[in-house]
């Protein structure tokens, strides 16, 4: 999980806001985790051969800011995290987005807007695949994912958690693309100099900034996706409004089931994603597809604030730690999972959803049957046991996105 000290903004608490040694020391959700074990799914041939004859793109893992706190070799098997070598071969996921995520609190007075943080997470990831050239290879384009899937290699795109960094210069955004960078979330839980954020109560661009807007138009002409996760409903539809080519949602959900939680999107803007010819990328976390989990963290949010408490503080822990064993964190399940990708495909068509899972990213909020990335072929077989034909469990799995991403690279190509 991603340790991170953001103010929390929202009614609830956001998973990403939590740090982490204050999850560890009150929920102590690992242990949690073992005591709820994924159920057991029969997963047949034809699950695991799909999961392994098909190019899987997962459009959002933390890989990079996970290693970057406490080192591990994700080329071979490790003790912690959602992802390594091994899990990945096993799950057959073979194009996973590493993001590059950056803190918001670090576009503060007398902070460098997270620029030296990102070159370090791309530093990190081209040591991956310098490390196991015969397991790994940076991705900078589709041609390169579909090149090293023949290879049987595991690519390694690139997206930017946040757009910080960029730092008001579009030569920032130049560098990064040169870099690797393939997308760029503008905003993550504080509104920037980019765009406000669906976690921050400070709207102070009324969506996005007049830089925004201009860099919304410079992404296109590079080939960097736009990417709407966390920002505000307002930010969207300005970005849907400027942008000439397709723009993701990387790793977001459906409001429709989680009343009132900005973070993810409702049924008019999956509609307007649509239209734009882009993509949602479903957000596995527990808090972002069941509205029990989303419940139970508002109660502790609840109790925190009677308490005059936050996250971090002894107290804070006892209350927490107290909560749950009242009432146990309430993981999701697959089917909850399930139940967003077939709200997406009975609004808008099959042709608009994808995964991003935030694995390394939600900590162990992930849902029963989807631990770690091992876990694709469950979620093939949920779908086949929904009536999704081979065509659409493709589709789901890296066809749109991939459809998005060469977009991009033409509307770039010819801007």
């Amino acid at each position: 999980m991603k340790a991170r000290n953001e103010p929390i903004k929202t009614k609830g608490i956001p998973m990403k806001s939590f740090t982490l040694s204050a999850l560890t020391a009150a929920l102590a959700l690992s242990a949690l985790c073992s005591a709820q074990s994924a159920h057991a799914i029969e997963v047949s041939k034809k699950a695991k051969d799909i999961a392994q004859n098909t190019i899987i793109v997962d459009s959002h893992i933390d890989v990079p800011f996970r290693i970057n706190k406490r080192w591990e070799d994700v080329t071979v098997a490790t003790e912690k995290g959602d992802f390594d070598y091994p899990r990945a071969k096993k799950g057959g996921l073979n194009a996973p987005f590493m993001s590059i995520y950056l803190p918001a609190t670090l576009e503060a007075p007398g902070k460098d807007y997270g620029v030296q943080l990102a070159h370090q997470l791309i530093d990190s990831v081209e040591a991956i695949a310098n490390r196991a050239p015969d397991k790994f290879a940076v991705a900078y384009s589709t041609s390169d994912v579909e090149e090293h899937f023949k290879k049987g290699l595991i690519s390694l795109p690139m997206g930017m958690e946040n757009g910080s960094p960029v730092a008001g210069s579009l030569d920032n955004l130049k560098m990064f693309y040169d870099r690797g960078i393939r997308y760029i979330t503008l905003a993550h839980s504080l509104s920037n100099h980019i765009s406000d954020s669906s976690y921050d109560l400070r709207r102070n661009w009324k969506g996005l900034s007049p830089f925004g807007k201009e860099l919304v138009v410079e992404m296109n002409k590079l080939g960097v996706m736009v990417d709407i996760s966390h920002v505000s409903d307002a930010a969207f539809y300005q970005a849907m409004e400027i942008t000439k080519a397709p723009a993701i949602a990387s790793h977001s959900s459906l409001r429709k089931f989680t009343p009132g939680f900005e973070r993810n999107m409702d049924d008019k803007m999956i509609k307007a994603l649509a239209k734009n010819g882009g993509v949602i990328q479903i957000n596995f976390g527990s808090s972002f597809v069941s509205q029990e989990t989303r419940d139970w963290q508002d109660d502790l949010s609840k109790k925190f604030e009677a308490a005059g408490v936050k996250w971090g503080d002894p107290k804070a822990n006892e209350i927490a730690e107290a909560h749950r064993k009242a009432k146990p964190y309430p993981f999701a399940s697959l089917e909850t999972v399930l139940d967003h990708i077939d709200h997406v495909k009975n609004l808008v068509g099959i042709d608009y959803v994808g995964i991003g899972s935030d694995f390394d990213g939600v900590g162990d909020s992930l849902p029963r049957d989807l631990k770690d990335v091992s876990y694709f072929p469950h979620l093939v077989q949920g779908l086949l046991n929904r009536g999704y034909t081979e065509q659409e469990i493709k589709k789901i799995l890296s066809g749109n996105f991939m459809r998005v991403w060469k977009k991009v690279e033409a509307v770039a190509a010819s801007m």
